[in-house]
């Protein structure tokens, strides 16, 4: 009798089927490490919602968000541009507005 191997965890093996789903763009590759980059502060109240020409566009969930985030956008760059492995973002265009994944961000333990 052959023995049965234990379950898997449904994200492990959606895992590669649903990298292949994701956009080969800088936006696609940003929003999959901003959290690590930008830490859980403001992973929590910014996120990236696009890019052009270089430019990364991110929604914050208020004013003074925003205004950080343009401060310190020449350091978000290059973080942003070290973790992706590219140059592809020249800067970041930070304003205020309601958050687009419709989940709250919320840490746990």
């Amino acid at each position: 009798m052959r023995s049965r191997r234990a379950p898997r965890r449904l994200a492990d093996a959606l895992g590669p089927f649903t990298a292949r789903l994701e956009p080969a763009s800088p936006l696609g590759a940003v929003q999959r490490c901003w959290a690590q980059v930008v830490g859980p502060a403001i992973a929590a109240h910014a996120e990236p919602v696009g890019e052009r020409d270089g430019v990364l566009q991110i929604a914050c969930t208020e004013a003074v968000w925003a205004s950080e985030i343009d401060l310190l956008g020449p350091s978000l760059v290059a973080a942003l541009n070290a973790a992706i492995g590219t140059t592809a973002l020249r800067s970041v265009r930070a304003r205020t507005a309601p958050r687009t994944s419709g989940v709250e961000r919320r840490t746990f333990g």
